[in-house]
């Protein structure tokens, strides 16, 4: 799979994207304080992400 970043035509591969992802979900983690509570909202997001991800894996 390839994403196009704006109208640039720039393309990045899917493994790319993912290890992107990865990376700003680690920087989170690190930022992150382990008491601090997620709102609603963004549990919410986190959880479709979720889906979003598993209907992808083959």
């Amino acid at each position: 799979m390839i994403a196009k970043w704006d109208d640039d035509q720039e393309k990045i591969d899917h493994r790319t994207s993912r290890s992107i992802c990865d990376a700003i979900g680690e920087r989170l983690q690190q930022n992150m304080k382990p008491e601090t509570a997620l709102s609603d909202h963004l549990k919410h997001l986190l959880d479709e992400l979720r889906r979003r991800d598993l209907r992808g894996r083959p």
